[in-house]
């Protein structure tokens, strides 16, 4: 069988006894990386040395067919490099191809980020997003958080430390300057931190520079009930912030639940009425359709 072992995420006291019993006795590891491995052999104290195959990113796609031959005449151990393989880390495509030719998979419990984050972020626990990492650019980004605006769930992410400020700064605006959100650092190890506060508050603290392993755990959306006249407010707050005007009408829409084009148009129409020009056609105002 394929057998799926989480590793510690930091403390190796958080490795259990059925993962040092796999690892002492496993003939076959497929592992995110190998030199990871080694070390968590070594760490742990087991002499075994299985034959150790790299599985990452690159070449899962490549290697499952091979990976699920070798589960179907003994067992695999499948190692990420912390946490549980699959999530947010290689070995999805694996246990998709090992369902599809009748090979048993199985899993071997234990540390997660996710569950460990939100576990200590004293936000609403009973239901849940995972929503991995944030889009690098920060466009794509912003388009990533208008989608989950009006989520209701507490969302679980990660995030890189030297994206963490721009990240929380686009939260403030799409999501409010204060929604709770919750930064989870190095959890399980020496310098654990969990920094708690609003998105605008973390925002302003993660631009003095963080270091290490990141969980960002943002609450869910609270119903909002707004005028046009206020949520039209809110959109020319925000274009004098900065923000383009399609965009910001896209943000309030989207925490609000308003109309984008009502809200773009009734904006448009009081710049344009403050400024004292005269109102272009439809088809000029928009530099792009609006849902």
């Amino acid at each position: 069988m394929i057998i799926l072992a989480a590793t510690p995420i930091g403390n190796l006291g958080d490795a259990s006894a059925r993962l040092v019993e796999a690892l002492s006795t496993a003939t076959v590891v497929a592992a995110e990386d190998t030199r990871v491995t080694v070390h968590l052999l070594k760490a742990l104290g087991i002499e075994n040395r299985p034959k150790l195959i790299s599985l990452h990113d690159h070449n899962e796609r490549q290697k499952a067919a091979e990976l699920v031959e070798i589960g179907r005449d003994t067992d695999l151990l499948v190692l990420s490099d912390a946490g549980m393989p699959t999530v947010s880390d290689p070995g999805f495509h694996l246990v998709d191809a090992a369902a599809a030719a009748g090979v048993q998979v199985t899993a071997i419990p234990g540390p997660s980020a996710v569950v460990t984050a939100l576990a200590v972020s004293g936000l609403p626990t009973d239901r849940f997003t995972f929503e991995g990492f944030l889009p690098r650019k920060p466009g794509d980004r912003r388009s990533a958080l208008r989608e989950l605006a009006n989520e209701r769930r507490t969302m679980v992410f990660f995030e890189s430390p030297n994206r963490l400020a721009a990240s929380l700064t686009d939260v403030a605006t799409v999501f409010g300057a204060e929604r709770r959100v919750v930064v989870c650092r190095e959890l399980t190890k020496f310098y654990e931190e969990v920094k708690r506060g609003t998105a605008a508050e973390l925002a302003e603290w993660a631009a003095g520079g963080v270091k290490g392993e990141i969980c960002v755990v943002i609450a869910g959306a609270e119903v909002r009930v707004l005028d046009l006249e206020t949520g039209v407010a809110e959109v020319l707050a925000l274009v004098a912030g900065g923000i383009r005007l399609k965009d910001a009408a896209a943000d309030v829409s989207a925490a609000t639940g308003l109309s984008k084009r009502d809200l773009y148009e009734a904006a448009l129409s009081r710049k344009d009425g403050a400024s004292g020009v005269a109102k272009a056609p439809k088809a000029a105002q928009m530099d792009l359709p609006l849902n």
